[in-house]
């Protein structure tokens, strides 16, 4: 597969690497450049992808951006003990239309995961979360979105895509490929009362800001059915970013949205990584250094995964059947990590996509709640879903 509608590292990066620490990140990633050209994808397993679109930004300036930056800074972090191998296949650039660009994203992840290469998308506005999206039309039937974000970005469908309208499209545009959605860090008042209510009549899944930071562990069921991970950078509170990221005085702290990249590359499902809303800085450091440690997390989070849900074997998991009212729930605990699912009983009457995702992630405390008589609303959730 030809890559042409990549640009290549620019050269100042490639240069600021030469100065790094022999044992620095920069020195292992296997960079596209201008004098070598793409790098051989044969054994990589995850890759670093720009994209410089935002045309679909509602606050749209005309204002290029790059992430050169972020890469001198990542470049220069220190590996943990790591044993996948990462490629930076450089920058997306925009299109003569904002499509171009979509066709251009579609086609790389496309590429990137039918060779299982986890790609890593920097942005550029959050639209490009629906293009990431329909780059699995013809590798998987069914996909779960998780969006790290302020707003649930929903918008009316009917309307042209934007940064903050863009899961319309994909509820309501053919192929039907998505089954679950999930906003995580939303603030109630960013949210018009007629989007909470939506969220609430499609059983998709919001987790207020506060929920979350009074709980982070509450993210990684969440992220462990995720195929698709989307960040929004407005999710994170003022103090931690530079002047032209800050949005509001609430959001994540540094070390919260670090710990939910972590999350998210431990779960065994996650096969896209993005994220979006970057805005170049004069003074860019403290934006560049999250951003870097936003993908190092990640990719420690990768280095960490743990094959625990097969559930062929009965010596590898253990079972409880917990009857709630006229409902027998069915939960699984992982004897290698201690993580917990339950079951989602399969309906044969109903036109079902859904035979892969029989089984939910869940936390023990969803099982303690079902002993006590208590449904876990995921279940329900899903269940309704699964019951259409």
């Amino acid at each position: 597969m030809n890559f042409n509608f990549l640009t290549p590292v620019s050269d100042a990066v490639l240069a600021h690497t030469e100065l790094i620490a022999q044992q620095a990140l920069g020195k292992k990633i296997k960079i596209h450049s201008r004098q070598n050209g793409m790098p051989d994808l044969d054994g990589v397993q995850l890759a670093i992808i720009g994209v410089q679109e935002h045309r679909n930004d509602v606050n749209y300036m005309g204002i290029e951006i790059n992430f050169d930056s972020i890469r001198k800074t990542l470049y220069s972090l220190f590996p943990g003990n790591w044993g996948t191998t990462i490629a930076d296949l450089g920058d997306i650039e925009p299109g003569e239309s904002v499509e171009d660009t979509y066709f251009a994203i579609r086609t790389a992840i496309t590429v990137l995961i039918e060779k299982n290469i986890i790609p890593i998308i920097l942005g550029g506005s959050q639209d490009l979360t629906y293009a990431n999206y329909r780059a699995y039309d013809s590798v998987m039937p069914m996909i779960n979105i998780v969006n790290i974000d302020t707003n649930f970005d929903l918008g009316d469908a009917n309307l042209p895509i934007r940064n903050n309208s863009y899961v319309g499209k994909i509820i309501v545009e053919e192929p039907y490929n998505l089954f679950n959605y999930s906003t995580i860090g939303y603030q109630t008042y960013f949210n018009a009362q007629e989007e909470i209510d939506l969220m609430e009549k499609l059983y998709f899944e919001a987790y207020r800001l506060g929920e979350i930071s009074n709980e982070i562990t509450m993210v990684e069921p969440l992220l462990r059915d995720a195929h698709i991970v989307s960040i929004d950078l407005k999710s994170i509170q003022a103090s931690e970013v530079s002047d032209n990221q800050k949005y509001s005085p609430n959001g994540f702290t540094g070390k919260e949205i670090c710990a939910i990249s972590r999350y998210a590359g431990i779960s065994n499902k996650v096969s896209s990584f993005g994220i979006y809303e970057y805005k170049n800085s004069k003074n860019d450091n403290a934006t560049s250094m999250l951003l870097a440690q936003m993908i190092w997390y990640f990719i420690e989070g990768v280095n960490c995964r743990v094959k625990d849900d097969n559930f062929t074997n009965d010596r590898q998991f253990q079972k409880y059947n917990v009857l709630v009212e006229d409902d027998e729930l069915i939960f699984y605990k992982s004897l290698k990590t201690g993580r917990w699912w339950i079951e989602i009983p399969f309906l044969p009457d109903v036109n079902n996509k859904l035979k892969k995702h029989t089984l939910l992630p869940c936390m023990h405390d969803d099982y303690v709640l079902a002993t006590q008589g208590e449904v876990p609303e995921r279940w329900y959730k899903a269940y309704r879903k699964n019951s259409f």
